[in-house]
């Protein structure tokens, strides 16, 4: 006999040998019928595993959103099969689920673009349809490469030799009709619930194999998929308000920035307008950094390997840092892929007592970090950023109040960029890590403390932190609901460890610090990217790099006009005169296009009157204000 004990604390006992499914039916047939998968204790199962030991069982359906990851990762395996009936000759590589979808990449002669997608989505309804069983079997790892070498998918026999190294000895197959995957599982129990009407394919992109430029480029194609047709809908109405705002476009009808993949991959040309707006960002965070007692440093961008050989990078992060070497000398350098280490050596110039702490250490260090040309995506993605870094030297007293004052100038932030809704992730000790528990109790009690200060809601992630130290994540809602992951607050047990920084204390005695990693914006070039499509380019006045287009209706009007203009730039509104002899709709057309927030438009009556009239982007409506309250007005809105 073996216990079940279900979700709300009720125990019954099965015969030994109990399959997810016997005890779904056991509670009741509809259940058994909208079963997915279930969890048993920490492990999630394919519904038809056979369980012999004492253990928590859940029943997984569609209904539950933690179901989503196996629907999606059993839909990437109907893609890959459709893509096998269609292109016989295609060999599979991986196909993972991921946020909102899954992708598989792919080794095709034929060049898949989109618009194969309807074909493609048709045969795998028709896969869908024809309801195959999903089923497992274990081979030893010999049988399974004798397997996929008989049906040419190389890429499986070396997924399969690579676990062999690792000690790997038997590995899971899993079968649908015709087609036969490599893959862990767990998986739905047949196809047809997936459902016919609930995926769609999204995009097609190169990716290196391994991510490795040195390896053969595949196709990857990405799809979405979701338990309902009304949640695929609801997803592609995102999607499709998404395209608008996309950042990239609007930033060239604004004239921002643009990217030169040929010559400098995943950099940004900031343009005029473009470099406005990012020094307004600084200047806003400059400020509130110096209003909370932070002093500002800058770090050099290369560094001697042996730096980051200490700081523990060079083994983590090795492949994602860029590297050089000076003619005529054997050192090796490294462009910082972060800017931490530099901060630990401005905190050892010198002796450090405890009267100087706590020390708050921000830069706006710029860093360079190798990403996957496949993985670039605008301001986004890139592969050389600016972070607005603090790096926190305190005491093991002073940790939670310092932690309390972080997480309060977080939130204050947010708010002023309109970011309301904000989640808060708490991530705790890893199996593998260092510092004893006592420490790790500690340093995850203090977030939790200052989280509770403040009254804010957060999800605890167990096993998530760094190997180093807890942390926090702090993740913006924006405009039309999508989630970004920004700020960060982390707890580092291992850098004052590992170049030996430390304290006199009130004894005498020499003390390590703690020291708390800090970053509010994140990368600015990405929070850029964000504040574009939360907005869809209708910045606020005070940030937009372009506050007002002064547009003129006839050339008697421009004497009046020079002077509005000359008012506003006076008092720090940055300004377009526009006096061109195009007519008023169009220059009002052009301005609306490149997103300026206000056009104030001067004819023969505002100019006897010394008014404006004004049009706000986003607004057909029109006023006309005298110039003294358009001037007070404006005051207001750009916070000057």
């Amino acid at each position: 006999m073996v216990k079940i004990t279900f979700p709300d604390g009720k125990n019954r006992d099965f015969d030994n040998g109990v399959s997810g499914l016997d005890i779904a039916n056991s509670i009741s047939t509809s259940l058994a019928k909208s079963a997915l998968v279930i969890k048993f204790n920490d492990d999630y199962l394919d519904l038809n595993t056979t369980i012999t030991t004492d253990g928590t069982v859940s029943i997984v359906t569609s209904k539950d959103k933690e179901a989503l990851p196996f629907l999606r990762h059993t839909c990437a395996h109907v893609m890959a099969q459709a893509i096998k009936r269609l292109y016989p000759s295609a060999k599979l590589a991986i196909g993972p689920s991921i946020e909102n979808g899954f992708y598989y990449d792919i080794d095709c002669e034929t060049k898949i673009t989109a618009e194969d997608f309807s074909k493609i989505e048709k045969e795998m309804a028709k896969i869908v349809s024809e309801n195959h069983a999903i089923e497992r079997k274990n081979l030893s790892t010999a049988d399974a490469k004798k397997f996929f070498l008989q049906n040419g998918e190389s890429y499986k026999v070396e997924l399969i030799d690579d676990l062999e190294k690792n000690g790997v000895s038997e590995v899971s197959l899993y079968t649908q009709g015709e087609f036969t995957d490599l893959c862990r599982g767990p998986h739905l129990p047949s196809t047809s619930k997936v459902g016919v009407d609930t995926f769609k394919l999204t995009s097609v992109a190169g990716a290196y194999w391994r991510g490795d430029v040195k390896n053969k480029m595949l196709q990857r194609v990405y799809a979405t998929a979701w338990a309902t047709k009304a949640d695929l809908e609801a997803y592609i109405k995102i999607q499709e308000e998404a395209e608008k705002r996309d950042h990239r476009k609007i930033g060239v009808a604004m004239d921002l920035f643009h990217f030169e993949p040929d010559y400098a991959p995943g950099s940004v040309f900031w343009h005029p307008k473009g470099w406005t707006l990012f020094q307004k960002l600084i200047s806003y965070m400059r400020k509130k950094q110096a209003d909370n007692g932070y002093i500002e440093v800058s770090t050099p961008t290369i560094m001697n390997r042996c730096l980051w050989e200490t700081s523990g990078h060079w083994d983590k992060y090795k492949h994602n840092m860029y590297t050089a070497t000076v003619q005529d000398e054997d050192t090796e350098f490294a462009v910082k892929p972060m800017n931490c280490p530099g901060g630990v050596l401005i905190y050892k110039q010198g002796i450090r007592s405890y009267r100087d702490l706590p020390i708050r250490m921000a830069e706006f260090g710029k860093v360079d970090r190798y990403e996957a040309s496949g993985a670039l995506h605008g301001l986004l993605r890139v592969r050389e950023f600016t972070q607005d870094d603090a790096h926190i030297f305190c005491t093991t007293e002073q940790m939670e109040e310092e932690c309390i004052r972080v997480i309060k100038l977080i939130m204050e932030i947010y708010k002023e960029f309109g970011f309301g809704n904000v989640r808060i992730k708490l991530s705790t000790r890893p199996e593998k890590r260092i510092g004893s528990d006592e420490v790790w109790d500690m340093t995850e009690k203090a977030l939790a403390n200052s989280l509770e200060h403040h009254g804010y809601e957060y999800t605890i992630f167990p096993g998530e932190g760094a190997f180093y130290g807890p942390k926090l994540e702090f993740v913006l809602r924006d405009a039309i609901g999508r989630d970004w992951q920004c700020g960060t607050l982390q707890v580092d047990m291992n850098l004052p460890e590992r170049f030996d920084i430390s304290y006199v204390g009130q004894d005498g005695e020499k003390h390590r610090p703690i020291m708390l990693h800090r970053a509010l914006f994140g990368s600015l070039e990405r929070f850029t990217g964000i504040l574009i499509e939360n907005f869809a380019g209708h910045l606020p006045l005070w940030l937009s790099p372009v506050q007002v287009a002064i547009a003129t209706v006839s050339e008697s009007t421009v004497p009046y006009a020079e002077k509005v203009n000359k008012a506003l730039k006076d008092m720090g509104i940055s300004t377009i005169l526009d006096i061109s002899k195009e007519k008023i709709s169009y220059k009002v057309r052009q301005h609306s296009t490149s997103k300026v927030p206000v056009i104030a438009v001067i004819g023969e009556k505002e100019s006897e009157t010394e008014s404006v009239t004004i049009r706000r982007i986003g607004s057909d409506k029109q006023e006309t204000l005298s110039l003294a309250d358009f001037i007070n007005l404006l005051k207001i809105e750009a916070k000057i």
